[in-house]
Order: structure tokens, then C-alpha cells, then sequence
């Protein structure tokens, strides 16, 4: 993956910032310190938008609004797919072909159009490829 485009979904963002689980957030800061570090990382409008509500009110111990905002302008540093109009017609055009719920075929989509070779989450088939993207649970790999 060194060097290669990498997207992370938002359940990787919270388990950087959340250590109730501490195996997944140990991984979790591992990979987010080594995207800062590489500037490969890319992000989508819709994993910011969730990570914040869930960092600041679903967590057990959530963060404060001010934290939240500051942790989500810090992300504005790296690569960030906008939802588009485009964006959605195709994420429902790999909803219909690959039946993922909508939601995750819209971060599939996002991952695609940010030229992320590495999709990175824990609620997708590991190893399933969707053109040149290739979906990797990192949890499983540890």
C-alpha cells in the first residue's frame, strides 16, 4: 500500500479517536499516523459529515462539538471527494450492480473518483475488488 491512494470509511476515522475498543483503535492510529505522514490519505464529504456526528454525540465517550470541528478541519488538509451530483447516480448505479446498501456504495463511489487504489474499512468483504480499487478490512490483517 506504500505510496498508493488510500480512502478510509468513517468506522476507521472513530476507532482513531475512540479507544473503547483498544486492538481497533491501536490499528486504527497506526494507519491514520501513517497517511498523515505519506499524504495519500483521501476522505469524502460523507465520511466527514458522519464521523463528526458519531464522534461528538455516538461514542461512549463522544468529544466536544469545538474538538470534533477542529479534528474535521485538521482532515480538510487531505484529499476530499465532494458529493456531486454525478457521484450519487453512479453510487446507485453500484448499489443496482453489487447490491450494497446505498450509503456504501456512495463511499465505494467516492473512493473510485478519488483515485484510491485501497478502499480501508470493517464493513465490506475484504479482498473484493471494484475496478481498480481493492476493499481491505485492516482488521483482519493485523
Amino acid at each position: 500500500m506504500k505510496g498508493d491512494k488510500v480512502f478510509l470509511d468513517t468506522n476507521l476515522l472513530l476507532y482513531g479517536y475512540d479507544a473503547g475498543s483498544p486492538v481497533k483503535h491501536a490499528v486504527a492510529v497506526r494507519i491514520l499516523e501513517g497517511l498523515w505522514k505519506s499524504g495519500t490519505g483521501i476522505l469524502s464529504t460523507q465520511v466527514l459529515q458522519e464521523f463528526f456526528v458519531n464522534v461528538t454525540k455516538k461514542i461512549p465517550k463522544p468529544l466536544s462539538v469545538t474538538v470534533g470541528r477542529g479534528i474535521v478541519e485538521d482532515f480538510l488538509k487531505w484529499k476530499i471527494v465532494a458529493i456531486e451530483g454525478r457521484t450519487i447516480l453512479r453510487a446507485i448505479d453500484l448499489h443496482e450492480t453489487h447490491k450494497y446498501a446505498f450509503w456504501d456504495s456512495l463511499v465505494i463511489q467516492s473512493a473510485i473518483e478519488g483515485g484510491a487504489k485501497w478502499l480501508l474499512s470493517e464493513d465490506f468483504k475484504d479482498g473484493q475488488r471494484i475496478g481498480d480499487l481493492t476493499i481491505r478490512n485492516p482488521f483482519l490483517h493485523e
